[in-house]
């Protein structure tokens, strides 16, 4: 285990995908070790980018895995995507390009259908990619944005981990529609601030005392250290050794996998 800055700690953010689970599929270890992060009496909320579910869908999915959650416990990038276009856009009619049924954490945002040019969206709204991101889709897209529509994005991911290995994910396909249109995406979910803000107010946390976990060093890690929040890399999901040694910065912490996430010193002796 490599270690540098150590706090006591009074919060913990925890990825889902590649840190819990990958696949859905529990990961070696990884309900035992949030089982001992309950029973420590430790605030949590599981923070992620995951596009394709709602909240409900995914406390219903992690509890039948075995993981002490509900719905409260969960903030997805969807969630937060809605109340930043209620307090940005207010009234705006979105045109939705996701793969995944996320309506349910959308609430107070107008959803425009298809992807017709008459459409004519006020903001194109990107979440997870997938069968979505079909040449149709992202070509109405790029008129719109052309016509002056504005560009939001829920992440942007290069890839994520499945079961089959990393599949590419909406950053691949973000990239080259900012640099086509010739516009920079708002992006709502992590490594935005906004994100971090919201899951510490959520918790009423202080992001001194606050633990992010996560697979994706940049998005996860190295972007909650930059709010102040103390970073646990895990070398699960999506980790890749060279990414590491490429990054922009150096973890507070790297773990092999959230299933070590207990015996982090000043973890858990705040309850004893």
């Amino acid at each position: 285990m490599e270690s540098g800055r150590s706090a006591r700690i009074g919060a913990v953010l925890i990825d889902i995908d590649g840190v819990l689970t990958v696949s859905w599929k529990p990961l070696p270890g990884a309900p035992e070790a949030m089982e001992r992060l309950r029973a420590a009496g430790l605030p949590l909320a599981l923070v992620t980018n995951n596009t394709s579910r709602s909240r409900a869908s995914i406390a219903a999915k992690l509890a039948r895995a075995g993981f002490p959650v509900g719905v409260d416990d969960i903030l997805t990038a969807p969630a937060v995507t809605a109340a930043y276009l209620r307090e940005h856009y207010p009234g705006a009619r979105c045109l939705l390009i996701n793969t995944g049924d996320v309506r349910d954490d959308l609430e107070g945002v107008t959803l425009v259908e298809g992807v017709e040019e008459d459409v004519a969206p006020d903001v194109v709204v990107f979440g997870g990619a997938g069968s979505a991101f079909g040449y149709d889709a992202l070509n109405a897209a790029f008129r719109h944005l052309q016509r002056g529509a504005r560009l939001v994005a829920m992440h942007r991911n290069l890839y994520w981990r499945t079961a089959g290995g990393l599949d590419l994910d909406t950053g691949a396909f973000l990239l080259g529609l900012e640099r086509a249109a010739r516009v920079e995406a708002e992006v709502t979910g992590k490594p935005a601030e906004a994100f971090f803000a919201t899951a510490l107010a959520h918790l009423g946390a202080d992001p001194a005392e606050t633990l992010m976990v996560g697979d994706d060093i940049e998005s996860d890690v190295l972007a909650a250290q930059r709010v102040g929040i103390t970073g646990v890399l895990v070398r699960t999901g999506k980790y890749l050794p060279e990414t590491h040694r490429a990054a922009d910065g150096t973890p507070d912490h790297v773990l092999d996998s959230f299933a070590d996430l207990p015996g982090l010193p000043g973890l858990l002796e705040r309850q004893e």
